[in-house]
């Protein structure tokens, strides 16, 4: 692919995401920037709450200049897990956002959270903060696999904390996983049951996988074989199904119009603002799109904050060259993939330029024929990394 200038005709929706970088437990299988935010022996381990909204706040308001005039359709706090923080701290948090960015009336901002009771019984608070969605890190019913996983609730706990956050939020997202240590067809068939029995609008499954630089990885567990992972993976598809979900994601599944917009949002390409430790941002202006990543370790983070007024690690223009795979990493996620102009729409070049290859993942069956759509077939879904890896060059 040769460099082209870039020109955008407009902006892409924006978006904001806030990292909050603290759990209970590391659980051996996360590879994302979460710290522990205890001791062994029980004592607070570098958590200050007040300290990291004010750091928060402070990070935000030096985005403000590069998103000037331009309105957010959704807030997506994630972790770590987000709903450690108290009922005020939230209600901060979410006043100085709203003080600071054009929020949509009827923005989506969602909340990470655990199942555990304290949590739950936050709930109620956090939807009068303004909590709109809150998806919930349920993982398995099962006790046995819970503490396999590492999780610190149990069966019992996570099924009140989606009936609770039924209760009081707009909509609710079950993140689920299957492929577990040791599990077998029926125990993963029990497992998706039971979650479809909430009725919840969304649903997010994922099979587990053994990432770089985690417990799993170097003390890996017992998992099923290939074949046995491929037909839990059919079997969740046809009970998703039967129970009105629309795979709309490789791993996500709504009821209609129940799709979760902040993540449609980084699948089309769109423009986010990342604050917190550890968050990378991506926006857009007429001739150029940049990218931005934040000191990650949440100590590291604050003390920048404070210091220099400042934590950013990174801060570049992503060049020509690199937006066409970029682009299709996010887009070829999604089933229905994106209408064909959007490729020149959100990066600003032809797409003439990536033409050999929209033709070689055409000829190898991975990517669908209909030249209005840039949409993966069914075998480009499942071979998901290879369709993507035709545009990297």
């Amino acid at each position: 692919m040769k460099s082209n200038q870039i020109t955008l005709t407009a902006l892409p929706p924006l978006a904001l995401y806030i990292h909050f970088p603290w759990c209970e437990r590391k659980c051996p299988y996360c590879d994302f920037n979460s710290h522990q935010i205890k001791e062994p022996n029980g004592n607070q381990r570098g958590f200050d709450e007040v300290r990291y909204i004010k750091a928060l706040i402070a990070d935000l308001e030096t985005e403000l200049p590069r998103i000037w005039g331009r309105q957010v359709h959704s807030i997506f706090i994630g972790g770590g897990t987000p709903s450690l923080l108290s009922t005020a701290g939230m209600d901060d948090l979410l006043s100085g956002v709203r003080a600071r960015l054009n929020l949509e009336p009827d923005a989506e901002i969602t909340m990470e959270a655990n199942p555990g009771s304290v949590e739950a019984d936050k709930f109620a608070a956090f939807a009068y903060s303004g909590i709109n969605r809150v998806s919930l890190g349920i993982q398995s019913f099962q006790d046995a696999q819970l503490k396999a996983l590492g999780r610190i609730h149990n069966g019992e706990e996570a099924k009140q904390a989606i009936t609770t956050a039924l209760e009081h939020f707009k909509s609710v997202n079950i993140d689920l996983m299957y492929g577990l240590p040791n599990q077998n067809l029926a125990a993963a068939k029990a497992d998706l049951e039971t979650a479809l029995a909430f009725k919840t609008p969304h649903l997010s499954l994922y099979n587990l996988t053994l990432e770089p630089n985690t417990y799993f990885a170097n003390f890996p567990p017992q998992l099923p074989s290939e074949d046995e992972i491929d037909a839990m993976f059919e079997q969740n598809l046809a009970l998703l199904s039967a129970s009105g979900y629309q795979r709309y994601e490789v791993s996500a599944y709504a009821k209609k119009g129940q799709e979760c917009k902040h993540n449609l949002n980084y699948w089309r390409f769109g423009d986010y603002i990342g604050i917190g430790a550890g968050a990378h941002g991506k926006i857009s202006f007429p001739d150029r799109i940049t990218r931005q990543v934040r000191e990650r370790h949440p100590e590291s983070y604050m003390q920048a904050m404070e210091a220099k007024g400042g934590a950013l690690i990174e801060s570049r223009e992503v060049p020509a060259q690199d937006l066409p795979f970029e682009f299709m990493l996010n887009t070829l996620r999604l089933t229905d993939g994106v209408a064909t102009n959007t490729f020149t729409e959100r990066t600003g070049l032809p797409l003439n330029i990536i033409a050999k290859h929209l033709e070689e993942a055409t000829q190898k069956g991975l990517l669908d024929t209909n030249p209005s759509a840039l949409k993966g077939t069914d075998q480009g879904l499942r071979y998901l990394n290879d369709l993507q890896g035709i545009f990297l060059g």
